[in-house]
């Protein structure tokens, strides 16, 4: 109990930290992805914005032109008599090799993204992530003498507005990971299936019983970002986020020495913050 109520406080004071810097999460009237924070998630942008888009933009303008061709030039008044034209040989061989020819560009880029997001490349820790009905439990094989494997739940309402975070979103103990380092993710389920999913590092991973996935990230900025489980689980399946801290690499070695709690002096940085109280 002593460990989780000051994992608890700590999670709360990183926050405070951290959380000041940057947040990623759902916006209210937002269309579009959240704010890449790695490696994977900025190419995921840049295929969908540079590639995707440019394409279906091209078809869409394309489709309304060629429509209103037809509107304008085959009304009733131009053609009092309707064609009885069954069939074009050309018009049919051209709709069946564009859409071909589009695949077939698509698939460079959108193969060498897939492979990069598929390779785990040297990691530098690995994180094991546990599905649970209905949480999340962080274990870190590296630290295990050090940190405790831990459970983290979602906050009910009052308490995560007490924290200042995002009710569903906010947890009582987040998984916290450093700053431009590469984080293998162990990724299984005790139970049912569920899928361990973070928008903002571009990865969506199944949690599946008896079998462990793998997927990885490497964050660039410090900051708190904001998940859920994205796999139908059962009558809590919208209570289980994900709420991943990434701290610079003395601040979690500092963690990690502190037994998976900040000290109270981590809180004293410019712009203020909540102290923990010291393990």
């Amino acid at each position: 109990m002593r460990f989780k109520r000051s994992l608890i406080s700590g999670s709360i004071a990183l926050f405070a930290v951290s959380g000041q810097a940057f947040a990623a999460k759902p916006t209210d009237g937002s269309i579009g992805f959240q704010e890449a924070a790695t490696p994977v998630m900025e190419q995921l942008v840049h295929f969908h914005n540079v590639w995707l888009m440019t394409i279906i933009t091209a078809i869409t303008l394309f489709v309304m032109v060629l429509m209103a061709y037809i509107l304008f030039r085959f009304n009733h008044k131009r053609n009092p008599v309707p064609s009885k034209t069954s069939h074009n040989t050309l018009i049919e061989v051209v709709w069946t090799i564009v859409p071909v020819l589009i695949l077939l560009v698509m698939v460079v880029p959108s193969m060498k993204l897939l492979y990069f997001q598929d390779v785990i490349p040297e990691s530098d820790m690995t994180i094991k992530v546990t599905g649970n009905t209905w949480n999340w439990e962080y274990a870190y094989p590296e630290y295990e003498d050090k940190v405790e494997s831990f459970v983290s739940n979602v906050l009910e309402e009052a308490d995560a507005k007490a924290a200042g975070k995002p009710y569903l979103l906010g947890t009582d103990a987040p998984l916290v990971v450093p700053v431009d380092t590469t984080v293998k993710v162990l990724v299984t389920s005790a139970n049912n299936l569920h899928s361990f999913a973070m928008p903002a590092f571009g990865i969506k991973m199944d949690a599946v019983p008896g079998r462990i996935n793998e997927t990885w990230f490497k964050v660039t900025k410090e900051g708190t970002y904001f998940g859920q489980c994205s796999e139908l689980c059962g009558e809590r399946h919208a209570f289980m986020p994900i709420e991943i801290e990434v701290v610079s690499k003395t601040k979690f070695d500092q963690w990690v020495n502190n037994g998976g709690a900040f000290p109270t002096q981590l809180s004293e940085v410019k712009g203020g913050g909540v102290s923990a109280a010291p393990k």
